[in-house]
């Protein structure tokens, strides 16, 4: 959060012990914020995070975002919610679409109900780049989920409580992404797996991610959606800088694209950016406040769309090896990971 930016009083994180979520408390336990409620179905990961930080005001919560009464009953006493909870993994998702759809999509819904009857001020829903023009079961229900959300918003313009959804490119060391495991392969004297090395992606970091929650919790309006710009690279050379990091010379083996993978992602489509207000640093699209009443359109027209491109990772900001080996540097893991190989 910037120096700006008051503390929230009391927070509830879905999927408070994944990748973001766990970011998230270490952030707003950083900040000094009293009141943090983690809730996720993995006691595992819970007990961990309690050994972890044993005297954090963390209250822990076993539960599903697919129950309704196990939502509201971690929602007690919240002023704001950022909801992280999801399937994410992109081929078990298109084996198991209707899991996809009973998590990303009911149980936001179950979310946003539970924060509307408890009052909350402000909750924000995390999305991802698979949203945008979806061709996988996760990034469909992601993009319904983002649907519903709106929905919810526009249909409730007066009420206390803001919804608000985020969009993620690709976060660098979340868990399940692709460069723990290019380390993990170095570390085992295996060739680099790379699906295609033309394939493109947004590259963000985990601290990024946090500041753009932030900056939603802060500016955010009925049904607005908040993306932050940030560069691209190819996999081809987010695998080579890996490699040049860790003093590897590089040995990719190509292995083909995984089911529901596209060539490149994009975190938002020119509709979109139509509508858009450039803040700088971010993108914040504000909600189609059209009602269901197109008579006034058909009569006089709502505009056209210009020659806005899509925001593309093959067409945006582009690293390259120099440019990713510098990025990568700047996280904690990494640097953390190449202490221990210089052991």
């Amino acid at each position: 959060m910037t120096e700006q930016t008051p503390v929230p009083e009391a927070v509830l994180i879905t999927g408070g012990t994944g990748s973001f979520g766990h970011r998230m408390v270490d952030h707003l336990l950083e900040r000094g914020c009293q009141r943090i409620h983690v809730l996720s179905r993995d006691e595992a990961k819970q007990d961990l995070m309690r050994h972890e930080l044993p005297d954090a005001p963390i209250r822990y919560y076993i539960g599903d975002v697919r129950d309704l009464d196990s939502v509201r009953g971690a929602m007690r006493g919240i002023t704001h919610v950022f909801h992280a909870a999801a399937l994410k993994q992109v081929p078990s998702a298109e084996f198991f679409p209707m899991q996809a759809v009973q998590t990303n999509v009911l149980g936001s819904r179950n979310v946003l109900h539970a924060a509307e009857e408890a009052g909350v001020a402000s909750v924000v829903c995390l999305s991802t780049d698979k949203a945008v023009y979806p061709v996988n079961a996760m990034g469909m229900t992601k993009a319904l989920m983002e649907k519903v959300a709106q929905a919810h918003s526009l249909s409730n313009p007066e009420a206390k409580t803001t919804v608000s959804c985020v969009r993620y490119g690709n976060v660098l060391y979340s868990r399940g992404s692709v460069v723990p495991l290019f380390i993990s392969q170095l570390r085992a004297g295996l060739p680099i797996t790379v699906t295609d090395p033309e394939m493109t992606r947004f590259m963000m970091t985990l601290d990024q991610s946090v500041d753009l929650v932030d900056y939603a919790f802060s500016h955010a309006e009925q049904g607005d959606l908040f993306i932050r710009k940030v560069p691209a690279s190819t996999v081809g050379d987010l695998a080579r800088a890996v490699c040049e990091l860790f003093g590897v010379e590089p040995d990719i083996r190509v292995i083909g694209t995984r089911h529901g993978e596209k060539l490149s992602e994009q975190l938002a489509t020119r509709e979109e950016l139509m509508r858009a207000h450039d803040h700088g640093t971010y993108f914040r699209v504000l909600a189609d406040q059209r009602q269901l009443n197109y008579d006034q359109y058909e009569n006089v027209g709502s505009g056209t769309l210009t020659s806005f491109g899509d925001y593309d990772s093959h067409t945006s900001e582009r690293l390259d090896v120099a440019g990713v080996k510098e990025l990568l540097l700047t996280l904690p893991e990494i640097r953390a990971a190449l202490d221990t190989w210089a052991r």
